[in-house]
């Protein structure tokens, strides 16, 4: 019933007001939970509640120790495949800094990007944090930074709400900023969503098609893409896969690319299948394993 409402509500293009509404509810909800953890840890510095609300959840608790969690399962993901310290790193949809916040503490020698279309979040950022690098970009590419800047951009449900152009658009612009050898990583909404899907959608999807919900502005947080594995192999057939680690029930997939050395040859399309589960949640409503990253959209 709730599934049948949301499709409804995005077929008449009333999605995106009624999730403000859905924010003003949780606002009330949260009020006192929020306002204790203000109380314990009169320090952290938060963003606005619909600023937070937009790129997470309405939860000051989870946007600050969940973030906290997904740095570090960051730092242990990616510590298997490159040298962190001394590295240059963007965070590309970095929203008001729920990860990257806590990257700057657990790496310190590493030099931190964020890049955000929202430029109410960005400004929120560089006035809170003078030791990250944040810069504005538009909802289609491209980047300030120049070609090679970066040792690694990760994007953490991100490609979750752009269309197939901007798609295409926005890994051609991440390839271009990030060195030879450089390191991409994404998460992306793939089988573990499936029950997500309507009948018509689940056969795009088996398809190997890339399944977009929109009647509503893309990059909100009720802009939908939904990623199988065969669209996401050729979408980027020119990089080398080195881990792919797909999403239970509820998860999303997280995908692992290097780019390549100019002159060298693409690798086959070997990866890595491993058990481990991202915890990237769809909306925070599913039980989460011990610091594992979560994810705050709303797909429905």
């Amino acid at each position: 019933m709730k599934q049948e409402t949301a499709r409804f509500l995005r077929q008449i293009r009333l999605m995106q007001l009624s999730d403000y509404f859905r924010f003003l509810l949780l606002k009330y909800q949260n009020r006192r939970k929020n306002a204790a953890f203000r109380q314990r840890y009169p320090e952290v510095a938060l963003p606005p509640d619909y600023m937070m609300y937009e790129a997470f959840q309405l939860d000051y608790e989870r946007y600050y120790l969940n973030g906290q969690r997904t740095a570090e399962w960051l730092v242990g993901l990616i510590q298997r495949h490159m040298q962190m310290e001394g590295a240059s790193i963007l965070d590309w949809g970095c929203g008001p800094a729920r990860v990257v916040r806590h990257l700057r503490n657990l790496i310190p020698e590493a030099t931190y990007y964020g890049s955000d279309y929202n430029p109410d979040t960005i400004a929120w950022c560089s006035h809170t944090f003078n030791d990250i690098y944040f810069h504005s970009n538009d909802l289609m590419p491209g980047l300030v930074y120049e070609p090679g800047m970066f040792d690694l951009a990760y994007a953490i449900s991100i490609f979750t709400h752009l269309s197939e152009e901007a798609h295409e658009a926005w890994l051609r612009e991440l390839c271009r900023v990030l060195k030879p050898g450089g390191i991409l990583m994404l998460t992306l909404h793939g089988a573990g969503f499936r029950h997500k899907l309507t009948e018509k959608e689940l056969q795009l999807f088996d398809s190997d098609c890339l399944v977009i919900r929109g009647n509503v502005r893309e990059g909100h947080r009720t802009y939908a893409a939904f990623h199988p594995e065969g669209w996401v192999r050729n979408w980027i057939k020119d990089l080398e896969i080195i881990q792919f680690i797909p999403g239970d029930e509820g998860t999303q997939d997280t995908w692992l690319f290097r780019i390549p050395v100019k002159g060298n040859l693409r690798s086959e399309d070997q990866y890595e299948q491993s058990g481990e589960n991202t915890g990237l949640e769809d909306g925070g409503y599913n039980s989460e394993p011990v610091g594992a990253p979560e994810e705050g959209d709303r797909v429905e």
